[in-house]
């Protein structure tokens, strides 16, 4: 039987503010008293308690919807929070109240249980926007590391059969609009247009709402594994090694040999299991941004581009194929990546684990120290890959080792589509 809901189907517009009733709850953006902050409200069960634009769970929303149309769901669902909270607790830091430092995400976001009680017990119905837990995890790459003496099986960190015990957490995007504007130096009122304008008009409170500040954006979030003991990460007497992976599914799953994500991962992983059995911690930040951000179609588009122009696929025109595609080389911007850096209450980096530019300057920019950093390991690269990790090394990533000219970079080519 489909489920019944209880709410008026009378459909409210929320483009714009009402003039009757109470006003939301205000959202002070770095306030240190969570009460003094304010709740961030997105759930759909009372309209008049909404004080940000957006719902929960990005683009899984739409599935979502789906679930209430087929009657499946109930729209005006509560969620049974019971036991949900988290079972390691991280922060408050001093970096979760400077506006300088977090944007992106909502630092109290998975203790909404504890500091805003008060308004549980009013009826308002407020969701964690983060999620943290205890997990094992397995990669038969790391048992390989295991069995050539790289990792040892200390029964803590690592048990025996290659499990690693980690502790994870699964953040969603909360933007504050007027931070994420002033972090890219652009105006608030061109950043809500163009989100409005590029996102089809799904959001009207982007351009008619400027009394909210607030915005859960329709993307894909991030997911934190730490290695180690957590209160090692803030501990200056204690290493902390680092490695911040943008998702690519068909490396990172599938095992596909054209670039260097999952093997560069799993080195990032072993670098953290290292750091946290010395006494330090590991953190391995996995953001959903596929293909650059530019999204797996436009980067299947571009795997053809490349191997299809004349002469092959070459780490001469490597860069050159994405843009004419995609229009930009890359849309990830990391300029918000160090927000969940920050969230952790990291302020420096022993091992970065990453070749990248700009990730680096984003990081340091932001104020984090990195000591050292480390590039993939030359045995670890994928034929095929050969023309990204050459073409990224001559456009600025960072390297130990030789670094081709333009003549060198034209003479790296990959396999063939028909190969």
């Amino acid at each position: 039987m489909p489920k019944q809901n209880s709410v008026s189907r009378h459909i409210v517009l929320t483009s714009h503010p009402s003039r009757v009733g109470p006003k939301p709850i205000p959202i002070k953006w770095g306030a240190s008293d969570p009460m003094e902050r304010g709740p961030v409200i997105a759930t759909l069960t009372k309209q008049a308690h909404r004080n940000v634009i957006g719902t929960h769970s990005g683009s899984y929303a739409v599935y979502r919807a789906l679930a209430v149309a087929r009657g499946v769901l109930q729209s005006d669902h509560r969620a049974d929070l019971t036991n949900t909270s988290p079972v390691e607790h991280i922060g408050p830091h001093p970096s979760w109240f400077d506006l300088e430092k977090i944007v992106s995400v909502d630092p109290f976001g998975a203790i909404v249980g504890e500091v805003f009680t008060s308004y549980y017990e009013q009826g308002y119905d407020i969701r964690p926007t983060i999620a943290i837990t205890k997990a094992h995890i397995n990669m038969p790459e790391l048992q390989e590391a295991v069995a050539k003496g790289r990792l040892t099986i200390d029964g803590k960190i690592m048990k025996s059969g290659g499990d690693l015990v980690v502790t994870k957490a699964a953040i969603e995007p909360v933007w504050y609009l007027p931070g994420i504007a002033k972090r890219f130096q652009i105006t608030e009122g061109d950043l809500r247009r163009a989100l409005f304008e590029q996102t089809g008009g799904m959001f009207p409170e982007l351009v008619t709402r400027s009394d909210l500040e607030v915005f859960l954006p329709p993307i894909g979030g991030v997911t934190v594994y730490i290695l180690g003991d957590i209160a090692a990460i803030t501990d200056p007497n204690k290493p902390l090694a680092v490695r911040v992976h943008d998702e690519c599914n068909g490396s990172d799953v599938f095992g596909s040999d054209i670039c260097t994500c999952r093997p560069y991962l799993v080195h990032g992983i072993e670098v953290c299991v290292q750091t946290a059995q010395e006494g330090g911690a590991g953190v391995i930040v996995y953001c959903r941004k596929e293909g650059r951000a530019l999204g797996e179609v436009t980067k299947f588009l571009v795997y053809n581009a490349r191997k299809r122009q004349e002469g092959g696929d070459r780490a001469d025109a490597y860069f050159e194929r994405t843009e004419c595609v995609a229009g930009v080389q890359d849309m990830r911007f990391q300029e918000l990546m160090p927000d969940v850096l920050h969230w952790l209450g990291i302020t420096r980096i022993d091992r970065m684990v990453s070749m990248s530019n700009m990730k680096y300057n984003a990081i340091t920019e932001a104020g984090i120290e990195i000591v050292e950093r480390i590039p993939i390991p030359e045995d670890l690269i994928p034929q095929d890959a050969r023309v990204e990790i050459e073409a990224k090394k001559a456009a600025g990533y960072y390297t130990t080792g030789e670094v081709l000219d333009s003549n060198g970079l034209g003479s790296v080519k990959g396999r063939a589509l028909t190969d």
